[in-house]
């Protein structure tokens, strides 16, 4: 009677051994399947957020610009109106005006040889941007006059380096300038000065940073050195969109600047990304430098 108890006992032992060896080999598959499901769904939501884009950079409706806009910088819209779009060259102080289907381009002398890089306007001041961070202002209301004669030059506002970008926020009041060189000793960084913009008058309002190597992520590449030519904010969603012509490279940010993801502009349509701007109704623009066989034009970009 005894021998059979133990017998019984050994093989509810074993029993039990072997149903702990498949609860845990059977959790182990669970947990591995887990992990597979949060790739999948991580691989999911970033696809998403590629598709999710909401322009289609394949796709541009282009106008060609007239001979003196050959060398076409920085573009602007006046309180968003897409009728009229205001640009500059970056070899003469001329702002020009026209619609996009024009054929000639009307100007008004605000400077003289230079090197002019970016525009904004802002409370119905225009703002100039020199690649030395010199600004030049005057009132959008001289734009019919063949030269402005009052225009406010605004020196040393910024750091000794080279500068692209220049873009203003009209509903906070703010211009903002980007840097293109990263200053020695500062590698790995773009900065963007931003300025309280008051009658005329920009009061240093703080600085903000572009990772080189967030962008580099972002964009898929173990590094990068970001040279960026302009910048613009979403009017609808609050998201920066900076532009580099050399990288070939569009990096959307939230409201602060930090890196949210990357588009890269491919093709032949891009010949030299120097401008960007929307519209109100939050149409997309990049204009580009003409080529050995293209003129200079605009792009513009429809949001789905």
């Amino acid at each position: 009677m005894n021998k059979n108890k133990t017998k019984l006992t050994s093989i509810i032992i074993l029993f039990a051994i072997a149903f702990i060896g498949v609860s845990c080999v059977n959790g182990k598959h669970d947990d591995e399947d887990k992990k597979k499901d949060n790739a999948v769904t991580e691989n999911s939501v970033s696809t998403t957020e590629k598709a999710d884009f909401p322009y289609d950079l394949a796709n541009p409706v282009k106008y060609n610009m007239p001979q003196n806009l050959f060398e076409i910088s920085g573009i602007t819209f006046h309180n968003g109106d897409p009728k009229q779009v205001f640009a500059i060259q970056d070899e003469d102080g001329d702002l020009f005006h026209l619609g996009l289907n024009d054929k000639e381009a009307k100007f008004t002398k605000f400077g003289g040889k230079g090197d002019y890089e970016d525009l904004a306007i802002i409370r119905d001041q225009v703002i100039v941007l020199k690649s030395n961070g010199e600004l030049h202002t005057f009132p959008i209301s001289k734009i019919n006059t063949p030269e402005v004669a009052d225009v406010i030059k605004t020196k040393d506002l910024v750091p000794k380096a080279e500068y692209e970008g220049l873009a203003a926020d009209e509903k906070a009041g703010m211009v903002y300038v980007l840097t293109k060189e990263v200053k020695k000793g500062k590698k790995g960084d773009t900065e963007i000065f931003a300025f309280k913009f008051n009658q005329g008058t920009f009061t240093p309002s703080g600085i903000f940073a572009l990772s080189h190597q967030e962008i580099a992520d972002a964009a898929g590449a173990s590094k990068m050195n970001f040279r960026p030519s302009a910048l613009t904010k979403n009017p609808k969603t609050g998201e920066w969109y900076v532009l580099s012509s050399m990288n070939k490279l569009l990096v959307i940010t939230d409201a602060n600047f930090k890196i949210k993801s990357t588009q890269a502009l491919k093709g032949d349509a891009f010949n030299q990304p120097e401008g960007i701007a929307f519209d109100r109704d939050n149409n997309l623009y990049i204009s580009n430098e003409g080529g050995s066989l293209s003129a200079g034009n605009i792009l513009m970009f429809k949001v789905k």
